[in-house]
């Protein structure tokens, strides 16, 4: 199969049969053996019955639905391994992403031999509370990730079938698809400008909370591909140099006051001085970030996949 196209969809009933029906007609225009992988992630409208109508007017589609409501990044992950296509296309269910840019995307993953096309939306209809805060998330996440993509987050992306069937998506990761598929040993990450068209039904899931979530996933991400495999690394190097800080302050203090005993000058006691507490603070906070790296790293030694390595060839 050529094309698998993967759409994670929350109460979206109005607009899956135009968008099925657009998808339908450029795959038969370019003639791509193609299916379309719904995942209703927990809908509280229509669009599981919608789903079922539409799956019998064209067997080219599946349906995959939710008992709850649990994210788009859970959608995807479980889209991801119902795809049996070997370009994998993730696209938003509400048509503001264009079934056209499919070829372009397809053409490119398989010529120029990539692993992953972002979209770049660079014309957006979305409100400026949605687009400040993703031109901010994308700016931190190029200088986190060296990754030089404009738009991370745009749910139109295409990836090479074994891409999908090796990295893992939960919590909100799925805005940083591209970072996780780094980490997992695909360099080959390239961006493609798309139409970003106005929303045609319903209402944005964009909230607040979806900001700082971002932020700390982006941390997640960052410290579990960094230390993941190796937490004494970061825990224990924190430790060590705030412990030893303690105790140079401490010595200071105390050789301090020898000094000033030792000329007749007028001296204050140990206690009585606040480098001394905040000595003691850094040699007690450096030896707990000593501890929990030691935990961490027996914890990472015994974890099941601690060997577990990506191999992408191996001649026998």
């Amino acid at each position: 199969m050529d094309i698998s196209v993967v759409i994670p969809l929350f109460n979206e009933d109005e607009s899956l049969p135009e968008l099925t029906a657009w998808i339908d007609k450029v795959m038969v225009e370019n003639n791509f053996s193609y299916e379309i992988v719904l995942v209703d992630d927990g809908s509280t409208d229509r669009s599981w019955e919608v789903i079922e109508a539409l799956r019998i007017q064209n067997p080219a589609i599946k349906g995959i639905k939710f008992r709850r409501n649990y994210g788009k990044s859970a959608a995807l992950n479980v889209g991801f391994e119902a795809t049996q296509g070997d370009v994998v296309i993730t696209m938003d269910a509400d048509l503001q992403d264009s079934p056209d840019e499919i070829p372009e995307l397809y053409r490119r993953i398989k010529e120029e031999k990539l692993d992953l096309i972002s979209g770049w939306k660079k014309k957006r209809y979305d409100p400026i509370t949605k687009t400040v805060p993703t031109k901010l998330f994308n700016a931190a996440t190029r200088k986190m990730s060296g990754i030089e993509l404009n738009d991370f987050n745009c749910g139109l992306k295409a990836y090479r079938s074994d891409v999908v069937k090796t990295i893992e998506v939960y919590g909100e990761m799925h805005r940083y698809i591209p970072v996780i598929a780094k980490w997992a040993g695909f360099n080959k990450i390239s961006e493609q400008v798309v139409e970003h068209r106005a929303r045609k039904y319903g209402t944005t899931k964009f909230g607040f909370s979806r900001f700082i979530n971002g932020f700390l996933d982006l941390l997640s991400i960052f410290f579990v591909g960094k230390f993941g495999k190796r937490p004494m690394h970061f825990f224990g190097s924190l430790g060590v140099l705030s412990f030893f800080l303690g105790i140079i302050m401490s010595l200071y203090v105390l050789v301090e006051k020898q000094i000033l005993i030792w000329k007749g000058l007028a001296y204050r006691d140990v206690t009585q001085q606040p480098l001394f507490y905040l000595s003691l603070v850094a040699i007690v906070v450096g030896s707990q970030m000593f501890l929990a790296g030691f935990i961490a790293e027996l914890l990472s030694r015994n974890a099941p996949e601690r060997n577990q390595y990506l191999i992408e060839k191996e001649l026998k």
